[in-house]
């Protein structure tokens, strides 16, 4: 049977102030580890810091800057020391806008944001965890396996951090890295609250279209994190794991 226990695990994560991002923060700090986390607000991050204050710490800034990332790479190691698992979450959407309605700006930003800080933090980051035989969780969608999960910009940054996510996987994985992604379908959180808007037709017509008729629970993508970063299933190597309800089976 596969053992919950991360204590004295440091565990580094990007967009931890809400959604899955803070769902995985509250998985990991309940199975003991270390947990330093990264968002540009503090929201859930503050009640994570009063329910766990030997164990959380955080830093404020932005994702799309090295330099803010250093300072957090910096500050969790005056915390907790050398990271052993990084978990690259955040991501912003792209209101679902095909190539002429996207712009330079909102391209510019919704690669800068999901796929570019994912390649400087996991580089900056990539001695100390080569070191530790560190893992890597990348966090992917459905919409990097298949078109329609967002506009052009963000169904991009997802299929290239699918790219991303197995060719580090292949490159590493002799040198003892773990490497996976996860892709979330239709996961209630905070990026997705334009679906409930107004009546909710669009949160409806999403759950009917999905098999198991439902949004999913950002804990749910945070169990699975948890399995995934478990050392009994390292010779998981560069897998791009759906948790969809069953979306992509039609």
């Amino acid at each position: 049977m596969m053992a919950m226990d991360f204590s004295k695990k440091v565990v580094f994560i990007t967009g931890a102030a809400s959604g899955i991002g803070a769902a995985q923060a509250q998985a990991f700090l309940t199975t003991g580890a270390y947990v330093f986390a990264f968002d540009q607000q503090k929201q859930e991050m503050l009640t994570l810091q009063m329910n766990y204050p030997e164990q959380f710490a955080f830093f404020i800034g932005d994702v799309r800057e090295k330099i803010a990332l250093k300072k957090a790479i910096r500050k969790c190691h005056e915390h907790f020391g050398t990271v052993n698992i990084l978990l690259n979450t955040v991501g912003v959407l792209d209101d679902y806008l095909p190539l002429h309605d996207t712009d330079e700006e909102l391209w510019s930003n919704i690669l800068t944001t999901n796929l570019n800080s994912m390649f400087t933090l996991t580089k900056l980051l990539l001695p100390e965890l080569l070191e530790n035989q560190g893992t890597v969780i990348n966090m992917a969608s459905i919409a990097g396996l298949v078109a329609g999960g967002g506009g052009i910009a963000y169904t991009t940054s997802k299929h290239a951090i699918v790219g991303f996510t197995k060719q580090l996987a292949l490159d590493y994985a002799a040198r003892g890295l773990h490497v996976n992604a996860i892709a979330p379908g239709a996961i209630n959180t905070p990026m997705n609250q334009a679906d409930f808007a107004g009546d909710g037709q669009m949160a409806k017509w999403v759950a009917e279209e999905t098999p198991v008729k439902r949004w999913a629970d950002p804990k749910e993508v945070a169990y699975a994190t948890l399995f995934l970063a478990s050392d009994e299933t390292r010779y998981m190597q560069g897998n791009i794991l759906p948790i969809d309800g069953g979306w992509l089976l039609k």
